[in-house]
Formats: structure tokens, C-alpha cells, sequence
């Protein structure tokens, strides 16, 4: 029989495992059968339904009649020859469509904004909310409101949907006439 040098048995050895070892995955791996899958369970369990009572169904306005209110709004003042900023927010007080005219200052954009979303928070024209100052001054300190006049809230069955506000004609009473033209565009 021959003697292996050291080297040589090391080497062998590690051939051998490496082959022994390659067919031992080889057939572990051809023999593995998938995991079983967990039986679904129903889907109806997973996702119930709401009852309809705990529902509140809600109107909006859509950006096509925001935009037909907005131009309407802007076309109404520039009739007038004023230079105005309209906006108009949904019933959650976010900004749907804002339209600066021509040569508006640039304290009309965030008064304009101001104005609509105090008129859609308390279903009143902003001239109105102005008078309830009298009684309740501390009503102008709630953040994002505008106690001047030219804001005019949007209804749908006796309910806020939408405010529309102008800001930058020389009178808040010039801005809720324009405001006004808006909500009756909408009518239309």
C-alpha cells in the first residue's frame, strides 16, 4: 500500500467532503416536499363590513364646479374693474382651486384662503361672523380664520359643502358681492 504525504490525504479528505457533502444537499434538496400551506381562512373573517349606521355620507364639490365658481367669482370683480384673489375650499377647509387676477396684491392670496375657510367653519357669510364679534371677540383667535367680509359659504341641502373667499377689492362688502357671483355660478 501507498503512503500519502500529508498534503496529499488533506487534500483527499476535502475532495471527499465536498462531494459527500454536494450529493447529501443534491438529494435533500430534490426530496424536500413544499411546506404545506396554511389553510385560508375565510376572507369575510379577515375584512368585516361596517355597519351602515356607524357611516356618515358626505357631499362635495367637485374641481369642476370649484373652478366654474372661482372664474365666475374673478370674471364678477374684473366686470367691476377690481383687482381680486379668489379661493374656494371644500367642506374640510382645504384649498381646491385658488385664482389671483391680474394686479392683485399679494396679501389677497392668504385672505382670500382665510376668508373661505371661515365662511364653509361656520356656514355664514364672513360679513355676518364680522357682527358676531361683538358678543364673541375671541372668536377671531382660531387659527385660519378671517373675520372681514368676502367670504360666502357653498350649501347643499341646508349644509356647508364648500366656502368660497375674495380678498383685495378696496371693501370686504365689494368681495362677498364677488363671492356671492360664485355660489350663484354654481346654481347655474
Amino acid at each position: 500500500m501507498t503512503t500519502m504525504s500529508p498534503r496529499a490525504r488533506v487534500l483527499t479528505g476535502a475532495v471527499a467532503a465536498a462531494v459527500l457533502s454536494a450529493g447529501t444537499f443534491g438529494a435533500m434538496s430534490a426530496n424536500a416536499a413544499p411546506a404545506a400551506a396554511p389553510a385560508a381562512a375565510p376572507a369575510q373573517s379577515a375584512a368585516r363590513s361596517v355597519s351602515d349606521h356607524h357611516l356618515r355620507t358626505t357631499t362635495h364639490l367637485t374641481i369642476e364646479a370649484a373652478t366654474k365658481a372661482a372664474e365666475a367669482t374673478l370674471k364678477a370683480a374684473e366686470k367691476d374693474d377690481q383687482r381680486v384673489t379668489v379661493a374656494v375650499v371644500d367642506r374640510n377647509g382645504t384649498t381646491l382651486v385658488t385664482l389671483r387676477g391680474d394686479g392683485a396684491g399679494p396679501q389677497s392670496y392668504e385672505s382670500a384662503i382665510r376668508k373661505a375657510f371661515t365662511a364653509v367653519s361656520w356656514n355664514a357669510p364672513t360679513s355676518e361672523l364680522v357682527k358676531r364679534l361683538q358678543t364673541t371677540p375671541t372668536l377671531k383667535d382660531i387659527p385660519g380664520t378671517l373675520f372681514l367680509g368676502g367670504g360666502a359659504p357653498v350649501t347643499a341641502g341646508g349644509a356647508p359643502i364648500a366656502g368660497i373667499g375674495v380678498a383685495g377689492a378696496p371693501s370686504g362688502d365689494l368681495d362677498e358681492k364677488y363671492a356671492r357671483a360664485g355660489v350663484a355660478a354654481l346654481g347655474r
